[in-house]
């Protein structure tokens, strides 16, 4: 897939400006025509490597300025935003909020900034879990120094899908003096790993699955080897939620475990090889499919790229608990998807649907939506529904979507739930909401 283009021509203008140049003098600085640095400035071309190299030596510039628009997760993040049940009347789509972050960004940052602040007199009146997901949106759920470390390590220690747990407990016993035991639930009854310097040993929960061991000790590996690493990325985001941060930092940890169980060049490979099949996936990775899916929407390596998946989970209330959207544009996962013609259920095996959003959703609408029973991590009784997305247009060799018509005239109509949905006519209502209207 090719990398994503640059496109600044607002910064660019306000650098100008700020200068006191015209577009000729500027353009002669640059190296470049005035008909180009106009096409620029208009977003009708996007900021070539040679004109920032430019930019560098004859402004000082500091090129991160040209993604000003990372700091409120980029036309995604906007996007997520302007798709509020608030603004479903006004049939915003995705070229209009293009538009908008492309003429204005500091105004788009300014709605950004309200939109997060709006409404909440401290920082605890904000879902805790947001802060944290916005945190890992931003990067689009890919940590390439994570996953280049990880690489590094599962090479050195050479692990194959038949001895990944042992390779793993080799490891800590010796590079770090640690042993591992195992306990009863009633000594660990609110964790499921423990480190114990005294006695050298990394405790964990005798009810973890096996997957689940191997993820919990190659998260001991992340923390004893790459604490400062985890600690320079969490500081590179800002939380006001007082727990926010040691969140962000514990996902990290999770990620770089699986980058560990699922090394990026291998995984890939497998995923291509195999049609990204997640229970194939997760019998030769020795892991489970809920970590497979979630590795799946991280493949985003330069010159490596795999599909743009999402991932969501459910809890047995319809609450949304686990969003990832790495690098897919998926809207379905702004607010949790209570669309009943959905018909997620709990269900040992994958079950696939194309679907299609409501007229005038931001987003792509044509989506190819997969979703099992989320595989237990210990003995919780709990009833969680694991969602696996990609745009139906990217699907054909998605393995989970043989059998499925990929037509968009065969897709199940969804909306955002009943309350604020616009489909007069859907058989599966049960509400009727303010906003409602006819759609196409």
């Amino acid at each position: 897939m090719s990398e994503p283009s640059l496109y600044a021509g607002a910064a660019l203008r306000r650098l100008r400006r700020r200068e006191g140049l015209t577009q000729a003098s500027m353009a002669e600085r640059l190296s470049i025509s005035p008909s180009y640095l106009n096409l620029i400035e208009r977003n009708q071309r996007p900021v070539t490597a040679r004109v920032v190299v430019q930019l560098v030596d004859q402004f000082d510039y500091d090129p991160r300025s040209l993604q000003e628009n990372s700091a409120i997760g980029g036309i995604d993040g906007l996007v997520r935003r302007l798709g509020d049940e608030r603004f479903a009347d006004l049939g915003i789509d995705r070229a209009e909020v293009t538009e908008f972050l492309a003429a204005a960004p500091q105004a788009a940052a300014a709605f950004a900034r309200l939109f997060d602040e709006q409404g909440t007199a401290s920082p605890h009146g904000r879902p805790f879990e947001e802060e944290v997901w916005r945190a890992i949106e931003r990067w689009r759920n890919h940590f390439a120094d994570l996953d280049e470390a990880a690489e590094t390590l599962a090479d050195e220690m050479r692990l194959t899908r038949a001895d990944i747990g042992a390779a793993l407990t080799d490891h800590l016993r010796e590079r770090h003096d640690l042993a591992l035991r195992f306990l009863p639930r009633a000594v660990l009854p609110e964790a499921n790993r423990r480190l114990d310097l005294h006695a050298r040993q990394v405790q964990l929960s005798e009810m973890l699955s096996p997957a689940a061991r191997n993820l919990e000790i190659a998260k001991q590996v992340a923390e004893l080897e790459h604490r400062d690493m985890i600690a320079d990325i969490a500081d590179g985001a800002s939380f006001e939620h007082p727990g926010a941060r040691g969140a962000f930092q514990a996902y990290l940890r999770s990620y770089f475990a699986r980058a560990l169980i699922m090394p990026y060049g291998r995984f890939l490979r497998a995923c291509e090889a195999t049609g990204y099949e997640p229970h194939v996936l997760a019998r030769r990775f020795a892991t489970d499919a809920g970590e497979v899916a979630r590795r799946l929407t991280t493949l985003q390596r330069v010159g490596q790229r795999g599909l743009p998946f999402f991932v969501g989970r459910i809890d047995g209330s319809v609450q949304l608990v686990e969003r990832l959207l790495g690098a897919s544009d998926a809207s379905l996962l702004d607010r949790r998807p209570g669309c009943p013609r959905l018909g997620f259920h709990w269900q040992p095996e994958w079950r696939a649907n194309a679907v299609m959003l409501e007229s005038g959703a931001l987003g792509p609408a044509h989506w190819l939506i997969a979703h099992i029973a989320a595989p237990p991590f210990a003995d919780e009784p709990r009833t969680d529904v694991l969602i696996l997305g990609i745009e139906a247009r990217l699907a054909e060799s998605f393995a989970l979507a043989r059998g499925v018509s990929l037509r968009p005239e065969d897709a199940i109509p969804i909306g955002p739930g009943c309350r604020t949905c616009r489909r007069m006519e859907c058989p599966a209502r049960s509400l009727r909401g303010p906003t409602q209207g006819p759609v196409d």
